[in-house]
């Protein structure tokens, strides 16, 4: 455990870029004929889309921790977008954050039922930010310097009551106009989403 957390700690001062950046636009790569037809892809009923929350509006999930499972309320509060100057002094390569920057979602955790924490949460680690329905890339240690967000390291004990403000940092396209945070209780299960407008 020594060693995750020194080697965590060594990567905040510049955040490290974690899942590849695709192109934004992110289609399909069947070609039209592939796909059905007339009546019957008409016939084809569309999944239904999970109804989203505002900021701040809160749902509860259950969380495995260790070897306990912890009841968490979460709540996503605001989602700070930074600049494209700003972004690229965050980043260990610059040229690879052109045309991107980095939005950082702020979300509230309260534990709500189950054992105190022995190591540090996982219930953070579902956290993404979407921009125009596309999944942003992680920014791993840049969350930890956000104003008003708590570093996860330090949370070994949380236990029934407490809250803590947690973030996630993510690189989106400039100038994206529907940002969401979809959060969910285990990395298989459906995510509750938050819809956040772009400032």
């Amino acid at each position: 455990m020594l060693f995750r957390k020194t080697a965590l700690r060594a990567a905040a001062p510049v955040a490290v870029l974690a899942l590849a950046l695709t192109a934004c636009g992110g289609g399909d790569d069947k070609k039209a004929e592939d796909k059905p037809k007339g009546d019957s892809a008409n016939s084809q009923a569309k999944p239904k889309e999970p109804s989203a929350l505002a900021a701040g509006e809160s749902t509860t999930g259950k969380v495995k921790e260790g070897d306990a499972t912890v009841t968490y309320e979460v709540a996503a509060q605001k989602i700070d977008v930074g600049t494209e100057a700003e972004t690229k002094k965050l980043v260990s390569d610059p040229k690879r954050a052109k045309g991107l920057v980095a939005a950082t979602a702020h979300v509230k955790y309260t534990h709500k039922g189950g054992a105190p924490l022995t190591d540090t949460p996982d219930a953070p680690d579902t956290t993404e930010i979407y921009a125009d329905g596309t999944r942003g890339g992680l920014l791993i240690g840049a969350a930890e310097d956000a104003p008003g967000c708590e570093d996860k390291l330090d949370l070994e004990g949380w236990k029934k009551g407490e809250s803590h403000v947690l973030c996630e940092t993510y690189l989106i396209p400039a100038g994206a106009k529907s940002l969401e945070v979809h959060w969910a209780e285990k990395d298989d299960a459906d995510p509750v989403i938050w819809k956040f407008a772009a400032k």
